[in-house]
């Protein structure tokens, strides 16, 4: 059979098209990480509870698994240029009702907003598989990686932006301050890369990619289902591959630890005088560290297998949990650096169980097991969240590192077990 027009190599429309979700990610990647920066410490100072600043990433992770799927029966009926308008458009509401709620002083409508944002993350993550639509077969992982890299720079500049938007509007007075302390700009600053990402994609993303790959191919839409039925199909699916559940508990166990510790290191270095611009630095290398070596940990699980790259990422998590016991919050290299380990680790699992999640599925539950992997992510990091906010508020960080530390010890004791009955 003769391939599609769709798997030329040098296709004119797929290079618009992955300069367009690329910007669109780089946006993204601004507006994300600057809300991982400082949604925490804005829902802690205007609720007075460290728990309701843990809960305010939460409200995040589960917008984006409430998001996804919806998303991905937007693109499967109407193509991608509407399910990531709809994604990046909500998510600018929220962003909007951050920045009022900011001003305000109401928790409920940060919290209501964050949930929104959520959508926005989920609308990224679907743009990297957008840019494989039209891809020649031996260049998809080569445009997923442009996503991915693209997102990786606007998320190092989020962080660093707020920042510094935050010093600025203390000094003009444009912008009323957060119980006395943090202004609403880190979140008018989402509003403006959402909606302009919103903009690039509505205005730009023609023709649809998914739409003319189908168009190309010949094929029909798929019929639609409930997404939640096949988020249950693909749990079955997964507990009859032991392969598969090992790839699903390393995705699920880095991501929860990961978001844990991450969301109330802010609050943590608060609590000891570190300025927003000092926080920022170390939210950027922290994601600095989730996606710089990506390719490395690719390359190395082709080479080597899945199982020695996850329990590579458990030991890097080990390490960075291990290092964060006992730091001050006043921005140390200590604390820095364990945030660099912690991302890091979160990378090796997640793309070695990613790989290994993929590879041992039949063809035909592929797309279904990743929606589930997805949810269940998000689900896990939803979770770590919350707890975070509440260990942090009862005992404080360094408990809240050391729990980490024993849950990631326990799960890699799970997969030295599984592990040596795979390669049996």
């Amino acid at each position: 059979m003769t391939p599609p027009p769709s798997t030329t190599p040098h296709d004119p429309v797929q290079r618009r098209t992955v300069s367009v979700l690329a910007l669109a990610q780089v946006l993204v990647g601004v507006g994300t990480a600057t809300g991982a920066a400082v949604n925490s410490l804005v829902a802690a100072e205007l609720s007075g509870s460290e728990a309701v600043g843990g809960f305010s990433q939460t409200c995040v992770v589960v917008g984006s698994a409430l998001a996804a799927l919806p998303i991905a029966q937007v693109a499967a009926r109407h193509g991608r240029r509407r399910s990531l308008v709809g994604g990046y458009g909500l998510a600018s509401l929220g962003a909007l009702a951050a920045t009022v709620a900011t001003v305000v002083g109401s928790t409920p409508l940060l919290l209501l907003g964050m949930t929104l944002i959520g959508a926005g993350s989920a609308a990224g993550l679907a743009a990297r598989v957008a840019a494989t639509d039209l891809a020649a077969p031996a260049a998809r992982a080569r445009a997923v990686s442009l996503g991915v890299r693209a997102a990786t720079v606007g998320s190092v500049l989020g962080p660093n932006l707020a920042g510094l938007l935050d010093g600025w509007a203390v000094r003009a007075g444009v912008l009323i301050a957060a119980r006395g302390t943090h202004t609403a700009a880190a979140f008018a600053l989402m509003v403006v890369t959402f909606g302009l990402a919103t903009l690039a994609v509505a205005l730009l993303l023609r023709p649809d990619p998914l739409l003319l790959a189908r168009e190309r191919s010949g094929t029909e839409p798929p019929t639609p289902r409930n997404p939640w039925r096949s988020v249950g199909e693909g749990f079955v699916v997964i507990r009859a591959v032991p392969a598969a559940r090992t790839g699903l508990l390393a995705i699920v166990v880095g991501h929860l630890v990961m978001v844990s510790v991450m969301v109330m290191t802010p609050v943590h270095m608060n609590h000891h005088g570190a300025s927003l611009q000092l926080i920022g630095l170390v939210i950027s290398l922290h994601i600095a560290g989730m996606f710089a070596l990506s390719p490395v940990f690719g390359l190395a699980t082709d080479r080597f297998g899945a199982v020695p790259v996850i329990v590579l990422g458990g030991l890097t998590l080990a390490a960075a949990t291990a290092l964060v016991i006992g730091t001050p919050g006043h921005g140390g290299m200590r604390l820095t650096v364990g945030l660099v380990l912690l991302g890091v680790g979160w990378s090796a699992g997640l793309v070695a169980g990613s790989a290994l999640l993929a590879g041992e599925v039949p063809d035909e539950h592929r797309t279904t097991v990743q929606a589930t992997s997805d949810v269940a992510m998000n689900l896990g990091g939803a979770l770590g969240g919350a707890l975070a906010g509440v260990v942090v508020t009862q005992w404080g960080y360094d408990v809240l590192a050391s729990v980490s530390l024993t849950l990631v010890l326990g799960y890699l004791a799970v997969v030295a077990v599984w592990g040596r009955a795979l390669r049996a």
